[in-house]
């Protein structure tokens, strides 16, 4: 009986070993996704201004300085969100072409 015993005990300290490591990297995974998630936003809405709303992978791997392929996927949703338009250039580029930020409509202020 001692030995089913402490095997129990070895299996139970070897399980926490292993949830206690996997723990911080799955935490270190989710703090590194929101600082991609907040990079990619920063540099999206950046680049809608600077480049009149039309953006290409390219540019905005290189302002976000995110990994290509979660970039890729980012666009790729931010293409579906807002309706983009695929554009190619005489390079044969692809930009993708956003509804433009426009503010709020002004008051009349002459009535």
């Amino acid at each position: 009986m001692p030995i089913v015993d402490l095997l129990l005990v070895i299996t139970l300290v070897i399980l926490a070993g292993v949830f206690l490591r996997v723990g911080p990297l799955n935490r270190q995974q989710q703090l590194e996704t929101a600082f991609n998630r907040q990079q990619l936003d920063d540099a999206f809405y950046q680049l809608l201004e600077e480049q009149s709303s039309c953006i290409s992978l390219i540019q905005l791997t290189a302002a976000s300085r995110v990994d290509v392929e979660q970039v890729r996927k980012y666009l790729d949703r931010q293409v579906k969100m807002f309706g983009a338009v695929p554009e190619v250039d005489a390079d044969g580029d692809t930009f993708y072409r956003f509804p433009k930020i426009q503010g709020r409509p002004r008051a009349d202020k002459s009535a």
